[in-house]
């Protein structure tokens, strides 16, 4: 029989009302089919593992992502596929943060939540649980999984995690991936888009668990100052995520330049991402990235936020050189990006 494993983190999803005094608590998972009666009509084996401590998305952190990590290798070769329940906030970055760590990954890691807790009557909770189940289990004729990547599902569509955002907090869709097509659709039948799920069948199965934060973030606005950059730029960190305008633009100030410069020479990465949620940084364009890109600003190509944060952490953490770190961020390395990079990602080991 399919086995799946259901690892509950915490979020949204697993709340209930207490009759009584009506404030929402977390559910004991251990009795999910109580709530979601349906589970017992699905033909496969379904175990739950429950965080001791519930943990709300917005105090995630990289701890908790090697956590989940090392409870995925623990399981690995018992289970068929994996359901999280997370709460929906920060889900795109640890989904994202896994898609790196999973290396040679050929089984489903499907993150999945809700917006309505799951004793609520409108819940979409039962429908995002039980079809993020459905896809966990789903396998080829061959037997092989149908989709072996980390995945968000939400609102009946499935995205590629290290591809997807959230973007609205009151809708139940409430994520997107605009550079990226969604790899299942779930109407009257579960449609999957074959073609454009990524496989790795002769991949050798391997978890990473070393991830440095050391990163800053520099957002970009009209009229931003010299002390504000200088701040950013000075701060202890090893790597700077630049948000630009538009194809990876910023100011041609000569003191803006230089800022970027002296950080680059004293070590820092800096990886320009667009703040334009759909396109990507395409260095040297314009002349207002043509010296980013002398100077060796890395390009984000079309990546997301999320997956910029997380693969920066990932990298870092594999202690590799500036050179080393600055090619595979300009690499696909789990379908991040969409450049097309002569790199053989079936056999290299990151």
């Amino acid at each position: 029989m399919t086995k799946v494993l259901i690892i509950y983190t915490g979020g949204t999803i697993g709340m209930v009302q207490d009759k009584i005094t009506g404030v929402l608590k977390p559910l004991d998972f251990e009795h999910i089919t109580e709530n979601v009666p349906e589970l017992q009509r699905l033909p496969y084996q379904i175990t739950v593992h429950s965080f001791d401590e519930i943990i709300d998305s917005s105090n995630m952190s990289p701890a908790i992502w090697i956590e989940l990590a090392e409870l995925i290798e623990k399981n690995y070769e018992a289970y068929d596929g994996f359901v999280i329940l997370h709460g929906s906030d920060t889900m795109a970055f640890t989904a994202s943060a896994l898609s790196f760590m999973l290396e040679g990954l050929n089984k489903p890691v499907i993150f999945t939540g809700s917006q309505l807790p799951i004793g609520e009557i409108r819940t979409d909770a039962k429908e995002n649980l039980i079809t993020a189940l459905e896809i966990a289990s789903a396998k080829t004729a061959s037997g092989k999984a149908r989709v072996p990547e980390v995945c968000i599902y939400f609102d009946f569509q499935l995205f590629r995690g290290n591809r997807s955002f959230k973007y609205n907090s009151a809708k139940f869709e409430a994520f997107r991936s605009p550079n990226y097509p969604v790899l299942a659709e779930a109407g009257v039948h579960l449609r999957f888009n074959d073609n454009v799920i990524r496989k790795c069948d002769e991949c050798v199965f391997r978890v990473h668990k070393r991830l440095n934060n050391s990163i800053a973030v520099l957002k970009l606005y009209p009229g931003i100052s010299s002390e504000t950059v200088g701040a950013i730029v000075a701060s202890a960190t090893d790597a700077i995520i630049l948000e630009s305008f538009g194809a990876g633009n910023t100011t041609t100030d000569k003191w803006f330049l230089d800022c970027l410069q002296t950080a680059i020479k004293g070590g820092k990465v800096i990886l320009d991402i667009s703040q334009c949620k759909v396109g990507t940084v395409e260095l040297g364009r314009y002349e207002t990235s043509r010296d980013l890109k002398s100077m060796g600003v890395v390009s984000g190509f079309d990546m997301t936020y999320e997956a910029a944060v997380t693969k920066l952490m990932f990298l870092l953490g594999r202690g590799f050189t500036y050179d080393r770190i600055s090619a595979l961020l300009e690499t696909d390395l789990r379908g991040e990006l969409s450049k097309v990079s002569p790199m053989n990602w079936t056999k290299a080991v990151f």
